[in-house]
């Protein structure tokens, strides 16, 4: 089982994502580069960032869940391993709990707020070189026809090689592909990525997660998975993170979690 180095973490990788989106200003001017449109503010949804449809669930922490003064969703998430199957069916999941957590028992369903969930992956998509494809519900019959049910998936891929999207959003990409920052934002990224890195706070919090793996590696037992699982809980970090380093499944973290009222 291996952990980068704090020195090397990029914004490739979540824990790194989650900081820089933390500058609001940053996360604002990074969804509208996304989505080409422009936003009048957003609110971070802290208190929504686990979600769970019922106790027996399947639960999801969320990278960045935000929505606008509209009341519209959006959830970005990045993505380094590739396994689309899982992927595609993981965005069908997440549509399905924010809906659920955003209607309140007795509302009528056009109260729904609109959603965009957005994976930002870092290998090519769908055996296509475009860099971005969005996903709504139009009718096969007649595709001039879309269902206007207010959902939109949207998957990038910072290995496209067509010429399909603005330029600052290829400024974005190129940078999460690990080139050097070319526009004001990225920029502003990077320099975040840096203040990060000189952090005593979050290098403590990245190396408690660390330290919290060396000790699993060294324990290899059930009890001592568990211990560790509840570390990385307990410090906040995402159910996906802690599968990808503890080798458990997200359904294992979760009892873990419940039998210990961290989820």
């Amino acid at each position: 089982m291996h952990i980068k180095p704090f020195e090397e973490l990029t914004i490739q990788d979540n824990f790194m994502f989650q900081k820089v989106m933390r500058n609001k200003r940053i996360c604002k001017a990074t969804i509208e580069r996304l989505l080409d449109i422009q936003i009048k503010d957003i609110t971070y949804l802290e208190e929504e960032k686990s979600l769970h449809m019922n106790p027996d669930s399947k639960g999801i922490r969320l990278d960045v869940y935000v929505n606008d003064v509209d009341g519209t969703v959006f959830n970005v998430e990045m993505q380094t391993t590739k396994n689309m199957e899982e992927l595609v069916k993981r965005v069908r999941y997440y549509q399905s709990i924010i809906d659920l957590h955003n209607i309140e028992k007795g509302q009528d369903y056009t109260e729904l707020n609109d959603t965009y969930v957005i994976f930002i992956c870092t290998f090519p998509l769908f055996s296509n070189n475009l860099h971005k494809y969005t996903f709504r519900n139009i009718c096969l019959e007649n595709h001039n026809i879309e269902l206007h049910d207010g959902t939109t998936k949207l998957f990038l891929s910072t290995k496209g090689t067509e010429d399909d999207i603005s330029k600052p959003l290829q400024y974005f990409l190129d940078y999460v592909d690990g080139k050097s920052p070319a526009d004001e934002l990225v920029l502003e990224m990077d320099s975040v990525v840096d203040k990060v890195k000189h952090s005593k706070e979050w290098r403590l919090e990245y190396m408690t997660l660390e330290m919290e793996l060396r000790r699993q590696r060294k324990e290899g037992n059930a009890e001592g998975k568990a211990e560790v699982v509840l570390g990385m809980l307990e410090d906040k970090l995402s159910l996906e993170m802690i599968a990808k380093y503890t080798k458990l499944t997200i359904e294992q973290i979760t009892e873990i979690g419940k039998a210990h009222s961290l989820i």
